[in-house]
């Protein structure tokens, strides 16, 4: 066959019509999968963030109805300040005087006296030399991780999802080790040592409260392994930010500010707002504001979210009232829980009531809403099997009244599912 002919039936194969192939997807059935595994979750609408809030049924695509008014704790919002009108005024101001939005990113038009404000409020908080706003805890820590490009992170076995992805994006070699040991960090580093080739960059990166089990990093151990191989540190306070002197978290709290290299920590918990922040020295942020993308390739954070935020820092910083009350009803409500006969873990204000199975756990949460309280169980994938739970957050604007009713009902629903 000649060329021309060649290209002759070349055009006509072209021109013939093709089989269809699909090669879409299929959300209906990944659904169902999950269905079948029971991990399919829903939304449910309330109608204020607060220690007392109307909780509707998930209307899907449509407008929520108004729901039955319910005691929360499962919010973050454990100082309470979301709905502090001081809070609420100081996000409203900055609306009016700055703008809604930010407009752009922070390296282009976005970076407003706000942003910078809060940023110097962080630093002084946390004791470093300055201190970096992200849109979200989640952006911050994918894009501190990717911007430092690790050859070898050292990473607790609970780390949060942010972490694990930030990891993985970094393309750094993970290695994980055993959660809150800092023994088990040593001897993965003498390991590392061992089988290292040429010299790498080492970071050991962990949450300083961890969201589901309530509990603390040995963090001072951590430093001492970290340093004996010159490793740098980096700590994730997203639930620890507020609730200790001076608005910090458990980095300034033990006294570890000058070996910790990086603090990040979110604004959307304790301080009642949203976004992230990282903090370190001049040089450290210098560097992540021009190689963090999750920084800059997006827009810059809202001036409200900015003014919500400084407020509450300034509240944390200024009157332990809220911080008070918040730890005597982690108190009260932990000896309450744990004398009824449940099983209470950690030691923090994040109080996980493990159940075990994960079906006793849905019924026990199923039958503290017939009480009016929210307390979701918390399940596998999202904890390890056979420690299914209930993850219970008391806020600071819970009253004496609530606390009670809270024990109350747990009392009720536990001896009804034959849980107790």
């Amino acid at each position: 066959m000649t060329d021309d002919a060649d290209s002759l039936a070349a055009r006509e194969r072209r021109r013939e019509p093709r089989r269809a192939t699909d090669r879409g997807f299929d959300p209906a059935a990944r659904l169902a999968d999950r269905e079948q595994r029971d991990l399919r979750r829903d939304l449910q609408p309330v109608d204020r963030v607060a220690a007392r809030t109307r909780v509707a049924p998930d209307p899907r695509g449509a407008v929520p109805d108004d729901g039955e008014q319910q005691l929360l704790f499962a919010a973050n919002d454990y100082l309470g300040l979301a709905s502090d009108e001081r809070v609420a005024q100081a996000a409203a101001e900055k609306a009016h005087t700055t703008g809604s939005g930010s407009g752009a990113s922070r390296l282009l038009t976005g970076d407003t006296d706000a942003h910078r404000a809060l940023e110097r409020d962080i630093a002084n908080a946390k004791k470093t030399e300055r201190a970096l706003v992200f849109s979200s805890g989640y952006a911050t820590n994918v894009g501190v991780l990717t911007a430092l490009e690790p050859d070898v992170v050292f990473s607790d076995e609970l780390n949060h999802a942010s972490i694990v992805d930030g990891c993985r994006l970094s393309g750094a070699e993970t290695v994980v080790y055993d959660h809150a040991d800092a023994d088990a960090l040593a001897k993965a580093m003498d390991r590392q040592v061992d089988r290292e080739t040429d010299e790498e960059s080492w970071l050991v990166v962990t949450d300083s409260v961890f969201s589901m089990d309530g509990d603390i990093a040995p963090l001072e151990g951590i430093c001492e392994e970290a340093e004996r191989y010159g490793a740098w540190v980096m700590v994730d306070e997203a639930h620890a930010t507020g609730l200790y002197e001076n608005g910090e978290g458990i980095v300034g709290h033990e006294e570890l500010t000058d070996r910790v290299h990086v603090q990040m920590g979110t604004l959307s918990k304790a301080l009642a707002s949203q976004g992230g922040y990282v903090a370190g020295s001049e040089k450290l942020i210098e560097y992540l504001l021009n190689a963090a993308r999750s920084f800059v390739f997006s827009t810059g954070l809202a001036p409200p979210a900015v003014g919500a935020a400084r407020e509450s820092l300034r509240i944390t910083r200024e009157d332990d009232t809220c911080r008070t009350q918040l730890w005597r009803n982690v108190k009260r409500l932990r000896e309450g829980l744990a004398g009824s006969g449940f099983e209470v873990w950690g030691k923090t204000q994040i109080l996980p009531v493990v159940v075990g199975d994960r079906t006793d756990a849905e019924t026990l949460s199923d039958r503290l809403r017939e009480h009016g309280i929210v307390a979701p169980a918390i399940r596998p994938p999202t904890v390890p099997e056979g420690t299914s739970r209930l993850r219970v957050a008391p806020m600071a604007t819970h009253t004496e009244d609530e606390i009670r009713h809270c024990l109350d009902a747990f009392e009720a629903a536990g001896r009804t599912t034959g849980i107790l």
